[in-house]
């Protein structure tokens, strides 16, 4: 059983991260070190902090829903069908992974996440200049990236938003709303295995869970007005962060 100040501070963790998830994505990026620090391990964490973020990522896209488009010319349900298939994957990978390999694994792949947020729109508008990806891509791509906000979803969200503007040359504030269906069916997808198998401390999840649910609804009314250049750097200050301790973590 939780002491009341590790109750808060899960609970203050869910709240930053619903809302980061609202705003650009990266919401884990608040909640998966708060748990570690709380004594879970790695694998554990993550899969708690996975079912601590599934109602902010729904309050989040029902505050959305009027926005939400096709991307690329591929319909918003088929994006979303893909993603939760793709989620069950990689939610079972994780299932399957020896904690030690998860700490290892983990710094590189909010390395990931922290790239795409830096050089993600840089790189989509390099791509636009050259090619033309077409739906296909974008259909693979969405798959690969299904299957890795099931089994880590640490800035899944961002990934989601550069790879998007990467192949369908959208703008970011245009993706808000789909972006945050998609996390809401990879963090639904990650929800029925790891609650199946027993991988969640509802202890810790549930003041998480009730913190991320308040945090995204705001974040999402809060995202209407912020300006975009403040969001980005913002997430891109947290996402370099806490990459730095993960690797000092697992290889210091």
């Amino acid at each position: 059983m939780l002491d009341p100040a590790l109750i808060a501070l899960a609970a203050a963790a869910g709240t930053l991260g619903g809302a980061m998830n609202a705003l650009a994505g990266g919401g884990t990026f608040a909640t998966m070190p708060a748990l570690i620090a709380i004594g879970l391990p790695g694998p554990i964490a993550n899969a708690t902090s996975n079912v601590a973020l599934q109602p902010g990522a729904i309050a989040s896209a029902w505050t959305y829903r009027r926005g939400l488009q096709p991307i690329g010319g591929v319909g918003v349900r088929t994006l979303a069908a893909i993603t939760f298939v793709a989620g069950i994957v990689g939610s079972l990978l994780l299932v399957v992974t020896p904690t030690r390999v998860f700490d290892i694994v983990i710094p590189w792949l909010l390395l990931v996440a922290t790239i795409a947020i830096a050089f993600g729109k840089r790189a989509a508008e390099m791509l636009q200049r050259h090619a033309a990806p077409g739906p296909r891509a974008l259909v693979t791509a969405q798959a690969l990236l299904g299957v890795y906000g099931g089994y880590f979803g640490g800035g899944v969200g961002l990934m989601l938003t550069a790879t998007w503007g990467l192949l369908a040359g959208e703008p970011p504030h245009k993706l808000m709303a789909p972006r945050t269906l998609m996390l809401a069916m990879a963090n639904a997808a990650a929800t029925v295995v790891f609650v199946a198998f027993g991988m969640v401390r509802w202890e810790a999840c549930l003041p998480m869970l009730a913190g991320a649910a308040f945090g995204g609804w705001a974040g999402a009314h809060l995202g209407k007005r912020l300006s975009p250049r403040l969001v980005r750097g913002w997430t891109l200050t947290v996402t370099t962060v806490t990459t730095i301790v993960f690797f000092v973590r697992a290889y210091g």
